[in-house]
């Protein structure tokens, strides 16, 4: 009904850039706010950013400064800037909605994308 995609993880190198896309589709009415949440090997999934359908930003602690969260509500488009990777921010990361309208009417629903390998490595 609702579908997040994720895209562009892969490898870099300690310092370096990615910058992760996440498509929305269906039968949307509104996403509502967007986040970015990531796990790595052996820990729990934990939040990175997330934004409201106004724009305002919350991060993690160990990637403020770093990463950078924006939105595109017309393209139904979330984004996450990663800047100066660390080693550390090696994860599979997940886009996540956690109340979409939908157009049926039916009561908010939560979507998670199918998640992106990003590792950081020389």
């Amino acid at each position: 009904q609702v579908q997040l995609v994720e895209s562009g993880g892969g490898l870099v190198q300690p310092g370096g850039s990615l910058k992760l896309s996440c498509a929305a589709s269906g039968n949307i009415f509104r996403l509502g706010p967007m986040g970015w949440y990531r796990q790595a090997p052996g820990k729990q999934r934990e939040l990175v950013a997330a934004t409201t359908t106004d724009g305002s930003t919350n991060y993690a602690d160990s990637v403020k400064g770093r990463f950078t969260i924006s939105r595109d509500n017309a393209k139904k488009m979330v984004y996450l800037q990663m800047d100066s990777l660390k080693p550390e921010d090696t994860a599979v990361y997940y886009c996540n909605a956690p109340r979409v309208l939908t157009l049926s009417g039916s009561r908010p629903l939560e979507v998670w994308g199918q998640g992106t390998l990003v590792t950081v490595s020389s």
